[in-house]
């Protein structure tokens, strides 16, 4: 217990320390003033080649690679994974959802440090089908989130199927390494053509996205066996959460990169939170699989009607509680804050004030123990607690919803130690 304890506070120190020796060197500035020129040039460089690609436009073409762009998207796993969690795939589930966060973290660090532009449109075509395309084109250009996120999920999936189906025939392996290097081209090449990315951001995102996929093939049954069965889980992992929103870099100009990171920071806790409590209840490898007869078809349904509204509701709660907790908790501590989206008294101010405090600040300057600024930006607060709620309830409150309803046995797990004091 002990030796756990204090790997885990060395862990936190060990991410603080860099935190204060990064602001104090300022390496954000330096990396930058040595990558962004290079990246810039190859965006340059790249343009003609872009424009080849688009000279043959179709609309069928606009429709299918904007199609294949949404399906590989953000709000796509956030949809898809609470689906994945209750048919019985909790472990795949648990683990794409910490992928997906790492993926989101490392790649908007990256893009928020070189601060390299997207191709210059015009002359570039650029195609923004969604409100989430026209996000995605504020953030900055290297890597390609979607190539990276495409690499690493698609990957992960590839290896857990064939890890649990033990299947060892070579066409087998060679077919769904064929599908993974078909899906994972097609979005390169769909990010081109839509005018998102230069071919250097593609590339940046296939190798950052391989290092990634190979790091967390590594190290994924240690991140899940102590999620399930570890030591101060919760209390570690939300110390973790809160640190990581202060170890993001400055990007050149604000970008929306830092709230797609909240945001799944605060999912990666819920998660967590929520399976390390309930694991030996609704999350062990027993528990019902859809497809079979313990979990049909119509009872999976039957949960998607129960589920689905539950987390809305919840996301909605979550938000309105933190409207209301964080700005009475920041008053009573003293703490200057202001609201640029979500509440409408403090936007543009400080505390009722008027403040010239940028959203997103530096390293140490985000640590109010050490912040000069005259004001927080109370909108980080409420969407990490927001996120945070909604992912908790899709792995506690949904299942136990589900247990009541009776909408599939759930086997409570046997011969297992229970799961250590938080």
């Amino acid at each position: 217990m002990e030796s756990i304890a204090v790997w885990q506070g060395a862990t936190l120190c060990g991410i603080v320390l860099w935190i204060i020796v990064a602001s104090y060197l300022d390496v954000t500035r330096k990396l930058r003033s040595f990558l962004q020129p290079w990246v810039a040039q190859h965006v340059t460089t790249d343009t003609p080649l872009i424009l080849q690609i688009q000279n043959y436009q179709h609309r069928f073409l606009d429709a299918f690679f904007s199609g294949l762009s949404c399906v590989v998207s953000v709000p796509f796993y956030t949809a898809f994974l609470p689906l994945l969690f209750w048919s019985g795939h909790g472990k795949l589930a648990r683990q794409m959802t910490l992928l997906m966060a790492f993926c989101d973290y490392m790649g908007n660090c990256i893009k928020d440090v070189v601060s390299a532009p997207r191709p210059s449109c015009p002359p570039v075509r650029r195609i923004t089908a969604t409100k989430d395309e026209e996000d995605n084109a504020l953030e900055y250009g290297l890597p390609s989130s979607h190539t990276l996120n495409t690499v690493c999920l698609s990957g992960y999936l590839l290896h857990y199927i064939l890890s649990y189906t033990q299947n060892e025939d070579s066409h087998v392996k060679f077919a769904g390494f064929a599908l993974v290097c078909l899906l994972v081209g097609l979005i390169g090449l769909g990010r081109i053509y839509l005018g998102m990315h230069s071919v250097v951001d593609i590339i940046g995102g296939l190798a950052i996205g391989l290092v990634i996929l190979r790091f967390w093939l590594s190290v994924h049954e240690y991140v899940d066996n102590f999620i399930v069965l570890g030591q101060n889980v919760t209390y570690f992992w939300a110390a973790l959460s809160f640190i990581l929103l202060f170890a993001y870099p400055t990007p050149e100009f604000p970008t929306p990169s830092f709230e797609y990171h909240t945001a799944f920071n605060g999912v990666a806790l819920g998660i967590v939170s929520g399976v390390q409590q309930t694991y030996h209840q609704f999350h062990h490898e027993a528990v019902p699989r859809v497809f079979t007869s313990q979990l049909t078809i119509p009872g999976f349904m039957g949960r998607m009607l129960v589920g689905i509204p539950t987390i809305l509701i919840v996301k909605f709660c979550s938000k309105a509680l933190a409207k209301w907790i964080l700005p009475v908790l920041a008053n009573t501590l003293g703490i200057s804050i202001k609201s640029t989206t979500y509440i409408a008294s403090l936007k543009g101010s400080s505390n009722g004030k008027k403040s010239d405090g940028l959203k997103q600040s530096g390293y140490v300057q985000k640590l109010f123990f050490f912040s000069s600024q005259d004001s927080f930006d109370v909108d980080t607060g409420i969407r990490f607690l927001q996120y945070a709620g909604l992912a908790w309830s899709v792995v506690d409150l949904v299942p136990s919803l589900f247990a009541h309803l009776s909408l599939a046995f759930i086997p409570r797990a046997a011969n297992l130690e229970c799961v250590g004091g938080n």
